[in-house]
């Protein structure tokens, strides 16, 4: 059995935010890798914040980010509490969200939101680029390609723009804030405006 070393213990406790003992506990599951630890906590806590995801988020912020005059966004971010609301941490992450939404312009916060009809155009597309393929195959890519979709046009399936190793979604990221600071946090609608562009309706 691996030994534990103490500033391993710290350094997984600085990099994840969970107490000492739950970071004990994953090293010692993952036999002292480092990477195994983190998804082990990760794993867990989405298991917590599944759990929180059903408490009402009536607190948070309004948050909005200008991008050189051209573009602005304004985005909610809800939480439980005034308290969390008004923590560095949540703040960065409203933040940081704003930001998100002025780099990669999504259309729609989840694929929830996308209309059946969006879809079904969409695979239609897909259909007619991959028709020489078998039946089987063809399904396969077109769920692919109707994934990459869902990563470029809803925000909280979107690679997040801070990761520079493009393996967090938006989604993991609140998913990390809610195991972290304890609440529920629902990001509740935005807005994105770009200099000349028409808008809807």
């Amino acid at each position: 059995m691996t030994k534990i070393s103490t500033d391993l213990i710290k350094e997984l406790r600085e990099k994840t935010g969970v107490g000492m003992m739950e970071c004990k506990k994953a090293l010692t599951e993952s036999d002292g890798d480092f990477e195994k630890a983190i998804d082990f906590l990760r794993q867990k806590g989405l298991a917590t914040a599944v759990k929180k995801a059903g408490r009402t988020a009536s607190e948070g912020l309004v948050e909005s980010y200008i991008h050189m005059g051209k573009i602005g966004t304004l985005v909610e971010i809800n939480c439980e509490t005034d308290f969390v609301a008004r923590t560095e941490e949540f703040r960065e992450l409203v933040k940081d969200v704003a930001m998100q939404i002025a780099a990669s312009n999504p259309v729609y916060l989840s694929r929830e939101d996308v209309p059946q009809d969006v879809v079904e155009r969409e695979k239609e597309i897909y259909r007619a680029q991959v028709a020489d393929k078998p039946p089987q195959v063809m399904e396969k890519i077109i769920e692919g390609k109707l994934e990459k979709y869902y990563t470029d046009v809803c925000l909280l399936d979107q690679l997040f723009i801070k990761d520079t190793e493009q393996k967090q979604k938006v989604k993991d990221l609140i998913t990390g804030k809610v195991s972290k600071l304890g609440e529920n946090i629902v990001i509740r609608r935005f807005s994105r405006f770009q200099l000349g562009e028409k808008t809807a309706g």
